[in-house]
């Protein structure tokens, strides 16, 4: 029998299921608890990951999952999602819908898993094809994609249902990728740090989109993310897991304060680690000039962290050719020696720039190299040098125990650290470098508070030593604690200029980048 599209609103599971004895267990709120999850240990080789872990997800609620790096939110959602087994405790599941022994889970990563050269019907509809793709087949996923996207949002759908996956923005990548998991008849969407990669009001969007699906369709939602802002926008409840342990479970965000859950969580309160500047005396002496064909002109002395506020195409715009990555928005860099523009990373590196990007899996970690390789690799293309020196052993070690990272041994695959320690891993490749420039691009995305102190710190550390730091963050309020100044682009990429010292709010920025607070 060929698969059909179940709608989420669809047949449910009764209360109590008479032709086969079942009860629908619900909560003392009324939901039918479709995930639960109780006493989950997880150990790899002698470190244990998870502690006995309790977990629910209900049908119609919108929960957040939170915990620092390394609390074992991803080892959660691997064993709930089967990807990985467990070595104690219990998962139950409780389908809603008549005839179905469980609910089907669907996972929405950050980064998205469509492939770009085929349409988002076909992107949708694959995983309904039995075979390989046919007239017939094709006219089918189609419309089995517009059903499901009629689901979320009917005019996006008719609109982007023939175009290529590589031709849609993030916001519109993340909706197919919802409304492929509606398409199978998903009753529990994971979400991963869904917002990374968007604008505000990209992700006030995809918010909209996600309430409704919760609370009209009655599908559960599982929301992770590290942003305070977000959470209690968007959700109901919130489980708090701390070194491989429910310290929280299902509290409602109305009974519980942003503190209350940063104590839970075992982290010390951001606007407590943060000295925040405004005056940059280290290399003050090393000014450089940044600027466009329009006369745009950033002038920007050693010692400063300058902001990058806006959409992406324009802190994107300069942010490449600052690093040799491109040609961008025709910016150029001069003074203190630099000429212009640069013609690799290579060069940009020998030239005394830095750069850290958020994305780890694209632009960062070499994922096939041990760390040593990781933390020596900018050194390495500065020097043009391949071969592991005895004192650059030494000093890897020395980098790894000052930042603390959680590594068996400087020989492990990145693989083997949390992500908020891949991105420390990643800051690491430049300290101690006699550095102009470091250009940090969302350096802090998909970390935990403590990380993002621990980040701080070192960029901090950098700029004490009169590097000129260039900071990129959709995190307005990032942008606001740490920067001296702050330059805008508007919605379409256009240089706005400085937000001035008495604007230096989230209502000064949201004015400048056309851009909700």
């Amino acid at each position: 029998m060929e698969p059909t599209l179940r709608a989420p609103s669809g047949d449910r599971r009764p209360v109590c299921d008479t032709s086969e004895g079942k009860i629908m267990p619900i909560d003392g709120r009324g939901r039918h608890i479709l995930i639960e999850a109780s006493g989950i240990e997880k150990r790899y080789g002698a470190t244990q990951v998870l502690r006995g872990v309790d977990f629910q997800a209900r049908a119609g609620e919108i929960q957040a999952l939170l915990g620092g790096n390394g609390a074992g939110k991803s080892t959660l959602i691997r064993i709930i999602t089967g990807l990985t087994g467990r070595d104690g405790g219990d998962v139950r599941f409780t389908s809603q819908h008549s005839g179905a022994d469980r609910p089907i889970v669907a996972v929405v990563h950050q980064e998205l898993a469509l492939l770009p050269e085929l349409s988002v019907a076909e992107n949708i509809g694959l995983v309904h094809a039995k075979s390989g793709l046919s007239r017939a087949s094709i006219r089918r996923m189609r419309a089995i994609a517009l059903d499901a996207l009629r689901l979320i949002d009917p005019a996006l759908g008719e609109r982007i249902v023939d175009l290529t996956a590589r031709t849609l923005s993030l916001h519109e990548g993340q909706i197919v990728e919802i409304a492929r998991a509606l398409s199978i008849g998903a009753e529990v969407l994971l979400l991963d740090e869904p917002t990374a990669n968007l604008t505000a009001s990209e992700a006030g969007k995809l918010f909209d989109v996600l309430k409704r699906l919760a609370h009209e369709e009655g599908i559960g939602i599982v929301f992770v993310s590290h942003r305070m802002k977000e959470i209690r926008e968007l959700c109901d409840t919130c489980t708090i897991l701390r070194d491989g342990k429910t310290v929280a479970n299902a509290v409602p965000l109305d009974e519980v304060s942003d503190a209350e859950i940063v104590q839970r969580m075992g982290q010390p309160a951001l606007r407590d680690t943060v000295e925040r500047r405004r005056s940059a005396d280290a290399g003050a002496e090393q000014e450089i000039r940044i600027e466009d064909p329009h006369g745009t002109t950033l002038e920007v002395r050693g010692g400063t962290i300058l902001g990058l506020a806006g959409a992406p195409v324009g802190p994107t715009g300069l942010i490449d050719p600052l690093v040799g990555a491109g040609k961008g928005a025709g910016w150029r860099v001069a003074g203190h020696g630099l000429a212009g523009s640069f013609a690799s990373p290579a060069e940009a590196i020998r030239a005394g720039i830095g750069f850290v990007s958020g994305d780890r899996a694209a632009k960062g970690v070499l994922k096939q190299l041990p760390i040593i390789d990781n933390v020596l690799a900018a050194r390495r293309v500065r020097d043009r040098r391949r071969v592991v020196r005895t004192r650059e052993r030494r000093e890897c070690d020395d980098l790894v125990s000052a930042l603390k990272l959680k590594a068996g041994s400087i020989w492990d695959l990145p693989a083997s650290l949390s992500g908020g320690n891949q991105q420390k891993l990643l800051v690491a490749r430049w300290l101690g470098l006699p550095l102009r420039m470091v250009v940090l691009e969302e350096p802090t995305r998909g970390v935990d508070i403590g990380t993002k102190r621990d980040i701080y710190a070192l960029i901090r550390q950098m700029a004490d030593a009169g590097a000129i730091i260039v900071w990129w963050s959709t995190e307005n309020v990032e942008l606001l604690e740490l920067c001296d100044a702050i330059f805008a682009f508007d919605t379409e990429g256009r240089p706005r200029g400085f937000l001035a010292q008495d604007r230096f709010n989230e209502d000064g920025l949201a004015e400048l980048t056309g851009m909700a607070a």
